[in-house]
């Protein structure tokens, strides 16, 4: 079954029951009962270890009460599944299995919202029937699932979460090149994509000190629950046994408090953008850089966050590149900065990637830390040819990324139909156009003709004219056709 037809059918069984009242909480159902599934298929690998000691107590597991069609069903499986969070909210790890921790901690916000045992049990089969995450090549399913969803959902939408495109998290890691070894940190990670890109990246990891480097050297931070649990999933399905990754608000601590033992290689992220912070989460910084939009704040605590010569890849919107009042003097402040002690040496454009979600136009910065900037390299990545837009039917992929790539590999000017593709801007031009990056190699965009109302008319009069006409002569063809049909 196609992933968009597996969504319609989950949404389908849960639109009936009384308990469920809109998107969010449809997401936060499967979520939970995917977890549960992907966790007793992880648990089945890690039995074939004699020292493995069961996570999830028996009878609790996946495969006891949920694997079976024909299972407990109606009031007796509601009953069972809300001892079931009691019981896992409360999940003793006393004998220090930190993967215990995990489930506990996963199950902290966590809730069922469904009433009737029936429709929940025709929701557990058809996962069973459509998701194997023992089966190596579903391995990103739960990924996919879950952004499926929020393409699906206008509830999504309307929060304002907008989730990174698989390319653009691959592009972002593979330009940043992290090693094994090397901490590697998404302290806005949502569901894990950057994370699970670093994975990815890093290739085959074989030998048990090499799977132990790995195991420790990966970190997330996520405020939402729903995200959070879906990127500690994400992560124990790519072979990550106890994830690495905080449930809390990465703007919530004092820069001031951040330590030499709190640095990292490599930050790789997508922070939210367009958000609003309160006045006590401001004071975490310095006054330069106080403002109320959050992917600014990000930028600030990334800076403090990386180690001597660490590197950095981050999406940023458009607004970042030019500011707009009363946060211009911070982004300012911010850009000069990037200049002067950290490196900042590429800016790609992107078009608008993050389709449905927003029309907002990104940006991917690379920098890394005190290296010195003598300027920043722009390129403009556009649409590939023949596709005026990215939608959920035509989604962005990585070859989309190969120009750039391509370019990346031996950077030169590139000037297409008169416009800058590609450019280099020393730190002196940029600050002579007082840091607004926005006017390096921007979009091409036509401008809107603004008419007096008069031309309007004529102009509506002209097209419907022409359309009349069309019309007129397609029914001439269609009525000589049928002439030539009469007995």
């Amino acid at each position: 079954m196609a992933m968009s037809a597996l969504i319609k059918s989950l949404e389908d069984i849960m639109r009936k029951d009384a308990g469920l009242n809109g998107d969010a909480q449809y997401i936060e159902q499967i979520t939970w009962l995917l977890f549960l599934k992907a966790f007793d298929a992880k648990e089945m690998s890690w039995e074939f270890h004699s020292d493995y000691h069961g996570v999830i107590p028996k009878g609790l597991r996946w495969r006891d009460w949920a694997a079976d069609k024909e299972g407990i069903t109606g009031d007796s499986l509601i009953n069972f599944v809300n001892k079931l969070f009691e019981d896992l909210k409360k999940l003793d790890a006393s004998d220090g299995d930190l993967r215990k921790f995990v489930v506990r901690g996963v199950f902290e916000d966590i809730n069922n919202y469904m009433k009737s045992g029936v429709y929940l049990r025709q929701l557990i089969n058809r996962i069973n029937d459509q998701v194997d995450f023992i089966d190596a090549r579903q391995k990103h399913t739960f990924n996919e699932l879950y952004e499926g969803m929020l393409k699906d959902l206008q509830s999504a939408k309307n929060a304002g979460e907008f989730y990174t495109p698989r390319p653009v998290t691959n592009f972002v890691v593979e330009m940043v090149d992290p090693k094994l070894g090397e901490s590697v940190l998404d302290p806005a990670c949502g569901t894990g994509g950057f994370l699970t890109s670093t994975i990815a990246h890093l290739g085959s990891v074989t030998s048990t000190e090499e799977l132990k480097t790995l195991q420790t050297t990966i970190f997330g931070w996520e405020k939402k629950p729903l995200p959070y649990l879906l990127a500690m999933t994400n992560l124990i399905l790519h072979d990550i046994e106890v994830p690495q990754i905080r449930h809390q608000n990465s703007l919530a601590r004092p820069l001031s408090d951040y330590s030499a033992k709190d640095r990292v290689d490599v930050i790789v992220t997508n922070p939210p953008f367009g958000g609003a912070e309160d006045a006590a989460i401001k004071q975490n910084f310095s006054p330069e850089f106080q403002t109320s939009e959050t992917a600014d704040l990000f930028l600030a605590l990334i800076m403090q966050l990386l180690k001597d010569r660490g590197r950095c890849g981050i999406v940023l919107p458009d607004g970042f590149m030019f500011g707009t009042e009363p946060d211009r003097k911070v982004k300012k402040a911010l850009k000069e900065k990037l200049l002067k002690e950290y490196g900042l040496h590429t800016i790609i454009r992107l078009p608008q990637v993050f389709k449905p979600y927003t029309i907002v136009y990104t940006n991917l910065l690379f920098f890394q830390k005190g290296v010195a900037s003598g300027g920043v390299w722009f390129y403009r990545l556009d649409y590939p040819e023949g596709v005026k837009s990215f939608t959920k039917t035509r989604p962005m992929q990585d070859k989309h990324f190969d120009p750039a790539r391509a370019w990346w590999k031996n950077k030169q000017p590139i000037v297409i139909d008169g416009f800058d593709k590609a450019r280099f801007y020393t730190t002196e031009e940029l600050q002579a156009l007082n840091y607004n990056f926005d006017k390096c190699c921007p979009f091409p965009r036509k401008e809107e003709e603004i008419l007096e109302p008069w031309e309007l008319i004529q102009q509506y009069e002209s097209e419907r004219a022409s359309l009349n006409a069309e019309i007129d002569q397609v029914l001439a063809e269609i009525t000589t056709l049928l002439e030539g049909t009469k007995p």
